[in-house]
């Protein structure tokens, strides 16, 4: 009867040891697991880690100018010689984003001030999983940052005092944060004599020195 016991808890054991096992990977990582109905915005210090995320964060090559139905000229208040696009290099250098805009032998740079804080919004829109038949929801994000900024070139002289961005990295996935999950992004310009928009891709997140 002794043997038999321990037999029986021997098998019930590797069982339930199997189940787990055989659990979706969210029984694991549910620190960042997301969940159907989850919506979040807050507003937050960059952090440590925060940081490390918009360092990784690159410009794409491409910036679009948000036109809608209208004309460049009619769409950019304060930008000289507006066109649909143009090329776009720069990143985040100390605390300020410096973002070059090129188009043919015109130039122009704008400098944002990274905030002391940033929104960060996330939110089950219903409709995408992470994964084909998976309960856990892909989550739609934003990280929003807001402050005054200057500009040189063809912003100059749009770019007057309290002329105000709204910076915003748009991105989906789980519950926790990180530079693969933000694809997009979007840079507004409001100011006494500056109003107009930028658009485009980010590139690939600069890689993670951790994970080397």
């Amino acid at each position: 009867m002794r043997n038999e016991q321990l037999i029986t808890g021997a098998l019930f054991a590797v069982a339930m040891w199997l189940t787990l096992l055989l659990q979706p990977s969210r029984v694991w990582a549910c620190a960042c697991c997301a969940h159907p109905g989850e919506y979040e915005i807050n507003f937050v210090k960059p952090d440590a880690y925060k940081l490390s995320v918009i360092e990784r964060i690159r410009f794409g090559t491409t910036a679009n100018l948000f036109t809608g139905e209208a004309e460049p000229e009619n769409a950019a208040k304060g930008l000289a010689h507006p066109v649909d696009t143009y090329s776009l290099s720069g990143s985040l250098v100390g605390n300020v984003w410096k973002l070059t805009f090129r188009n043919g032998d015109e130039s122009g740079t704008l400098n944002l001030p990274l905030p002391a804080k940033m929104l960060r919004f996330a939110a089950d829109i219903h409709g995408e999983l992470a994964k084909p038949g998976y309960p856990e929801p892909l989550l739609y994000k934003e990280w929003r940052f807001e402050g005054e900024l200057n500009g040189t070139g063809f912003f100059k002289a749009g770019v007057t005092a309290g002329t105000k961005y709204v910076l915003v990295f748009q991105g989906r996935g789980n519950s926790c944060d990180g530079a693969e999950d933000f694809r997009h992004w979007q840079l507004k310009i409001t100011g006494k004599r500056a109003d107009y928009a930028f658009y485009g891709e980010l590139g690939a997140p600069i890689p993670d020195k951790e994970n080397e």
